[in-house]
């Protein structure tokens, strides 16, 4: 290969990662994509585009509408999602958060973090209309994860840009970093309209045997249903959902010591 097609032909690194930028493009239910709504997306050429595309399309990665030549995620990523749902255990949680949610009259969730954005993996929150993205700095499910991070994940100050979608989404890290320590000290984050107006949501850790969250647990309604009188109630439903979670969710060797649970 010489040098100038070398330098016009992507590494391999580069390749793999243009590769999951297209896929990263399907979040939270985006719609069906052209080649060249792809290309605008990842800032690519549209032959580019349509290349990875296509990469992608043979290995089942993606799946292109016949009539409208229109791509999707394809039935190898339906594949890896179900087996990754089962092996981590998160069937076994379903019926826990169903019980929670019938419990508190509220939506249960559960979500991972994922970079930037809580992913919530389980609970009511997972329809086909709806993404499974929130972002960390807005919501109760990321503070928490936010507040108690594994090894190796970033705090407030790894995060973008902190966006507005209410006015009182916080937006400066310094604050962010101070309602954090309030998270750790209270044990608990409170989402009270920084994602939306008129919805209130409480979220607890799942926490293993190094008081790391591997899990956000999040109990969500509107403020005539989690009211202030109530909260700790709702808290108190949840941190017993958790608990359970954890052992269910974790193998015996990180699991917390009970005597500190």
């Amino acid at each position: 290969m010489t040098q100038t097609s070398a330098a016009r032909s992507p590494s391999g690194a580069q390749a793999v990662q243009r590769a999951l930028d297209v896929l990263h493009c399907f979040h939270d239910n985006a719609p069906d994509l052209s080649a060249s709504e792809l290309a605008r997306r990842l800032d690519l050429s549209t032959s580019t585009a349509h290349r990875l595309a296509r990469t992608l399309l043979g290995a089942g990665f993606l799946e292109q509408d016949a009539r409208t030549a229109r791509y999707r995620l394809g039935p190898a990523v339906t594949e890896l999602g179900r087996l990754s749902y089962h092996q981590r255990g998160l069937h076994l949680a379903a019926p826990e958060l169903a019980d929670l949610a019938q419990r508190t009259g509220a939506t249960a969730d559960l979500a991972l973090r994922s970079g930037p954005h809580a992913v919530i993996v389980a609970g009511g929150s997972v329809t086909p209309k709806v993404g499974l993205r929130r972002p960390l700095h807005s919501t109760a499910l990321g503070k928490v994860l936010l507040a108690w991070p594994r090894p190796g994940e970033g705090g407030p100050e790894s995060l973008p840009p902190l966006p507005a979608f209410t006015d009182r989404t916080i937006v400066e890290p310094a604050a962010l970093a101070a309602e954090l320590e309030r998270v750790r000290v209270a044990e608990y984050a409170l989402n009270d309209g920084e994602s939306a107006y008129g919805v209130r949501t409480l979220a607890v850790p799942v926490l293993d045997h190094m008081e790391s969250a591997r899990f956000a647990l999040a109990v969500r309604a509107t403020p005539d249903v989690i009211t202030h009188d109530r909260m700790s109630w709702f808290l108190t439903q949840a941190r017993t959902c958790a608990r359970a979670l954890e052992i269910l969710l974790l193998p015996p060797s990180e699991r917390r010591n009970p005597a500190t649970a």
